[in-house]
């Protein structure tokens, strides 16, 4: 078998680990559209850019801030737009930011109630009484 000569492209494990991510994570960004399609070797294996690293990295953090996928294919489309203005970019990030605050109330909310089931509680009691069980079913 000849050997392949050397390049800088990588098979898809590589890209994997590289990028910090499963295989299938790979895969899945190309179903999307996050990530070209890479050109195949003769064999058929995948041969990604080493520039496909920085673009799994770009998604993978976009995606732990909570963008969407829709909201990535943006900004990714942005970021490959040479001379556009960063505003875009910007308004992405403060209604992201408003999403956030708008999440983090409704989550300090269900606690409170949360933490007022359980103050009703009381382990003693049997579970046909419990104030918990009560609570989720609007019946306390």
């Amino acid at each position: 078998m000849p050997e392949m000569p050397k390049t800088s492209a990588m098979t898809i494990s590589e890209l994997a680990t590289r990028a910090g991510v499963h295989l299938q994570t790979i895969r899945f960004y190309e179903r999307q559209g996050l990530l070209p399609a890479p050109r195949r070797s003769s064999t058929g294996y995948r041969q990604y850019a080493p520039d496909a690293v920085t673009r799994v990295r770009f998604i993978r953090s976009a995606k732990e801030l909570g963008y969407t996928l829709d909201e990535i294919g943006e900004l990714l489309a942005l970021r490959v737009r040479r001379g556009a203005s960063c505003a875009r970019v910007r308004e992405t990030a403060v209604a992201k930011v408003a999403a956030i605050d708008a999440k983090a109330k409704q989550l300090r909310a269900m606690r409170r109630v949360l933490v007022r089931l359980i103050d009703a509680c009381s382990e003693d009691r049997a579970v046909e009484s419990c104030a918990i069980l009560g609570g989720l079913e609007g019946t306390r």
